[in-house]
């Protein structure tokens, strides 16, 4: 069982920050997924002022184990005062009170085989609700390229991982509240109800775009419908003084002609 925690520490200024982990070997496509996950969840996220989206720092119990040397990809917290964690440069639990909710590792060359054997085992100890793998490859670095793990009395249960006819891999995280995705060798969110995939930050930004250029375009729309309305009545308006100017000439014609014939009436009768 996990041992009972302090309270979390509410204000990390006057600990100094916990020193930056050694340099991974340089993966490119495992950097793009681990950031482009990140970004994602932000995204998502973004409302809530109680989460921690980060990776890249240390994962302790204490502060000053150096033998505690986990570095995941990401880690999310929920409920914790992420721009301490942050300045703390780590997630140390014993001070925020809590471990972490959900891990995420993305598989490389140098940490592959880790990240389902000795880091399993550590997050599970840890008390990490939530352990998830990813793997671009398909499982050359990984024992599969997408699998997931939720912790039950103290040790990980597997999580189900389905395959849809595609070819798509995916799980569904009850903490994230997200379906976690292996398509193609991407790393893709995706919405457990409605089954669409969670929009990168540019791809969120494109449809802020196109959903304001059709505001404007509706906008234009609706002022040149306005002005032919305006337009049209313009054009009734005169073409209904037209119609009394050419009754007022009827009028004053008949007049004339009517003042003629009794003019012509009276001489004819003097």
């Amino acid at each position: 069982m996990t041992a009972q925690l302090r309270p979390q520490i509410a204000d990390f200024c006057h600990l100094e920050p916990l020193p930056d982990p050694p340099p991974r070997e340089p993966d490119m496509q495992q950097d793009i997924r681990i950031y482009d996950f990140r970004r994602i969840l932000h995204l998502r996220l973004s409302r809530r002022g109680d989460v921690l989206i980060a990776g890249g720092g240390y994962l302790r119990r204490r502060a000053g184990d150096d033998s505690e040397i986990f570095v995941p990809d990401c880690v999310v917290a929920f409920g914790v005062n992420p721009r301490g964690i942050t300045e703390r440069n780590g997630y140390v639990i014993g001070e925020v009170g809590k471990p972490p909710d959900f891990v995420l590792e993305v598989g490389s060359r140098s940490t592959g085989t880790r990240d389902y054997t000795v880091k399993r085992d550590g997050y599970a100890d840890y008390g990490v609700r939530e352990y998830w793998r990813f793997d671009y490859t398909g499982g050359r670095y990984h024992d599969a390229a997408l699998a997931g793990d939720t912790l039950v009395e103290g040790r990980y249960r597997p999580l189900p991982v389905h395959r849809d006819l595609d070819g798509l891999l995916w799980g569904y995280s009850e903490v994230l509240d997200v379906e976690l995705c292996w398509d193609g060798g991407n790393l893709r969110l995706r919405d457990h109800d409605t089954k669409e995939f969670l929009p990168t930050p540019e791809e969120e930004q494109r449809r802020r775009e196109e959903e304001q250029r059709r505001r404007e375009e509706e906008q234009r729309r609706r002022e040149e419908e306005q002005r032919r309305r305006e337009q049209e009545q313009q054009r009734r308006e005169q073409e209904q003084q037209l119609r009394e100017e050419e009754q007022r000439r009827r009028e004053a014609a008949e007049e004339r002609v009517r003042l003629l014939e009794a003019e012509l009436r009276r001489r004819d009768g003097a």
